[in-house]
């Protein structure tokens, strides 16, 4: 078993976090993980996505040039890899931002309008978060005990009283 995911977005939606927070589960339960940032040189506002590779074996390579599932945070993320999707692949939209169906029968789409949502139950700037729960409860590959546990690993220490809005909002992404 081999997964490779692509994150995609804006710098500052949280697209590298939410991959950490990924790549920490896999790591947590004894995947072979590698993660990947890319950005450009602006900090927020330019695009920014990150791959993720979990296997049961060694990764050849950290690159995910065409993804098993892709996570798409903005239109223009959406645009670009959308067409990048494996058939039989899961495509996850935050349908608050993107506007667009992908045309594609060969695809498990799920359309969750993640910011909307994210703001109306006041976990404002955790709409990564509930995608990333979403793509948890798709994958239904880690327990709940190994995502609380990547959570702690991916939070920095300045910020640890985020870990309970970071796992409400995975709940969340689940439930949806």
């Amino acid at each position: 078993m081999t997964k490779n995911i692509l994150f995609a977005g804006f710098g500052g939606q949280g697209v590298l976090f939410a991959g950490r927070v990924l790549a920490n589960a896999g790591l947590c339960d004894g995947y072979e993980v590698s993660w990947l940032p890319s950005y450009g040189p602006e900090t927020r506002g330019g695009t920014s996505n990150c791959s993720v590779v979990i296997s049961e074996r060694a990764i050849g390579s950290p690159l995910v040039t065409v993804s098993d599932v892709l996570v798409a945070m903005n239109t223009p993320s959406y645009d670009e890899f959308v067409c990048n999707v494996a058939p039989g692949g899961i495509l996850i939209m935050d349908l608050s931002l993107i506007d667009r169906d992908s045309g594609r029968d060969d695809l498990d789409e799920y359309r969750i309008p993640a910011t909307m949502h994210a703001e109306s139950i006041g976990l404002e700037g955790l709409s990564n978060m509930i995608l990333l729960g979403k793509l948890f409860g798709v994958l239904g590959m880690f327990d709940d005990d190994i995502i609380e546990e990547a959570v702690k690993r991916s939070v920095s220490s300045e910020r640890l009283g985020l870990i309970k809005r970071n796992l409400a909002a995975l709940k969340e992404g689940q439930s949806l």
